[in-house]
């Protein structure tokens, strides 16, 4: 994915950051009406958050730089792909347990039903992402025609 500078379509791109932070406050917005969450809970809730979601991404990037250094590697060994396997199934698990720890955090901020609803929020977070990524996709493509 390019950030920065003109896009296959002749549109301007933004820089990675500038559209990380724009998702990140599309989220937060999201996520407060969703869960309807007050200032406050709001205050103390995104700051964490935000920290489990970076530990989660890093958790993910770095697995993802290994798994493409094995595959561009000419002559990795069966343990160089049986640890980079272990580390790509591991991915998750470990993702898991990052999350299951800030859950205990979150239940100081959230109430029962706020915390219960916060997995489908995100789930829900990530479909509407997708659908607004096909319908931009598929407008730009009628417009290329």
């Amino acid at each position: 994915m390019i950030c920065g500078g003109i896009d296959a379509f002749g549109q301007e791109r933004p820089d990675r950051g500038q559209w990380l932070d724009q998702i990140r406050q599309y989220k937060r917005t999201y996520f407060t009406k969703e869960l309807n969450l007050t200032k406050e809970q709001q205050q103390k809730f995104f700051p964490l958050y935000e920290e489990m979601s970076d530990q989660t991404t890093r958790i993910e990037e770095e697995t993802r730089i290994m798994e493409r250094r094995i595959s561009e590697s000419e002559d990795a060994s069966d343990l160089e792909y049986e640890k980079g396997a272990e580390a790509l199934f591991d991915m998750k698990l470990k993702q898991a347990e990052v999350e299951k720890s800030y859950m205990e955090k979150f239940r100081a901020i959230l109430s029962a039903k706020q915390l219960f609803e916060l997995k489908g929020a995100e789930r829900s977070f990530a479909r509407d992402m997708m659908r607004q990524h096909n319908r931009l996709r598929t407008a730009k493509n009628v417009e290329i025609k």
